[in-house]
């Protein structure tokens, strides 16, 4: 394909991504990225750790400056795009505007879930770097921060508030954190963790409403009221499908996407936590919200506007840094799946392998990135691995991977 101007709608991981990879690939056609934000595109995981603690910005920075001069790209920030008009190949903006693109690139994101709740500057969702320093502001020592989800961000920022010294209290409606993804044991595991930390985590706790009521923040439950100086609420996020549905793409749960990223109209790509995709190794569309897959998803979808073929069946690859331990998961886990421990669950440091017909399908770990990273080989070649190998932490598990 030959493409005179590439035009990306969004300014994050995915966007920032695949625009290096244009460039790096030799693309020498024009770069347009436009960013609803008026912040230089940035990288998002920090925002619940290192920059909510501390505020370094330092490993932040997606697109330097000075980078994108050097490389002739267009970084438009504040800019709000409406809709593609694929059958003239212009992108269109909220000032009545328009671009013409040659392909176009959705890497939209997502917008936090919300409670029905009144605004108030005491209830945070976490998603921009704008509010990371709203949060930042009101997490002081002795604050009661109360979180509602229990997932990795609202862990991650229940850790990172009791580094600043307030007091935590974790609202979660399942019988464990991420009991749908890792299932009741490993869940549990996570639970004990934030607990060790001293975390106060209510387990089964649906939450039914969140109010002010003078300098406080009240969590209604169905177990009775939580109050405190800061509410957090840590549900996910929805996709950003508007851009989509106005340019008459497919969507559902995000916007429809094959195993090249490719929509349901040519020369239209989406990446991202937007993405719902067609995924090979499992012959199934999942959308996951990783800073990894967007990453990959991007690369491979640059190749593509470009005339390569690439493809992403890599597995899915997630970590979290919490509470002074690591947690990575690798793969598309199913608590269904056979559970095999190298180590023991909830001590120091431990793996569990989800296996199905005797293949590895996942993996999770708690301070032992080496076995992931192992994992993630041993599940794109898809090698059986005898269970008295996996659970054995002596066994090399390099090996089996070099006979496959």
């Amino acid at each position: 394909m030959s493409a005179d101007r590439i035009v990306i709608v969004g300014a994050g991981q995915g966007a920032s991504v695949a625009t290096r990879t244009l460039r790096r690939r030799g693309y020498d056609g024009s770069i347009v990225l436009l960013g609803d934000e008026v912040e230089a595109p940035y990288q998002r995981p920090p925002l619940s750790k290192e920059y909510l603690t501390d505020r370094d910005e330092s490993s932040l920075w997606l697109l330097p400056p000075a980078w994108t001069e050097a490389n002739g790209v267009d970084v438009r920030t504040g800019v709000t795009v409406t809709r593609v008009d694929t059958s003239a190949g212009a992108v269109e903006l909220a000032d009545g505007s328009s671009l013409t693109a040659d392909a176009v690139l959705l890497a939209t994101g997502g917008r936090p879930r919300t409670l029905p709740a009144p605004p108030s500057p005491r209830i945070h969702h976490l998603r921009t770097k704008a509010d990371a320093d709203r949060l930042r502001d009101d997490i002081r020592p002795g604050a009661r921060v109360v979180i509602v989800g229990a997932g990795f961000i609202g862990a991650e920022v229940a850790s990172s508030a009791l580094q600043l010294g307030a007091s935590v209290t974790v609202l979660e409606a399942e019988a464990a954190p991420l009991q749908r993804v890792l299932g009741d044991r490993l869940g549990g595991v996570c639970g004990e963790i934030q607990r060790r930390a001293g975390v106060d985590l209510r387990l089964g706790t649906s939450v039914t409403d969140v109010r002010v009521a003078g300098d406080e923040v009240v969590v209604d439950t169905a177990d009775g009221e939580v109050r405190g100086d800061v509410v957090v609420v840590a549900i996910g996020i929805v996709p950003n499908q508007e851009v989509a549905e106005a340019s008459g793409l497919a969507v559902g749960n995000g916007i429809l996407v094959d195993e090249r990223c490719r929509t349901s109209v040519p020369n239209v790509y989406a990446v991202g936590d937007v993405a719902n995709h067609y995924h090979p190794l499992y012959d199934t569309r999942l959308r996951v919200e990783h800073f990894d897959s967007a990453s990959k998803q991007a690369a491979v979808a640059a190749q593509n506007m470009v005339g390569r073929d690439a493809t992403f069946s890599d597995p899915h690859w997630f970590w979290s840094d919490q509470f002074g331990h690591n947690l990575q998961c690798v793969g598309h886990p199913d608590p269904a799946d056979e559970i095999v421990f190298r180590g023991q669950p909830g001590s120091e440091e431990f793996t569990a392998f989800f296996l199905r017909d005797g293949s590895i399908r996942a993996a999770f770990a708690v301070d032992r990135a080496e076995d992931i990273m192992l994992a993630r080989e041993l599940i794109s070649a898809g090698v059986s691995v005898p269970v008295a190998n996996l659970s054995d932490p002596e066994s090399d598990l390099f090996e089996a991977l070099e006979m496959a």
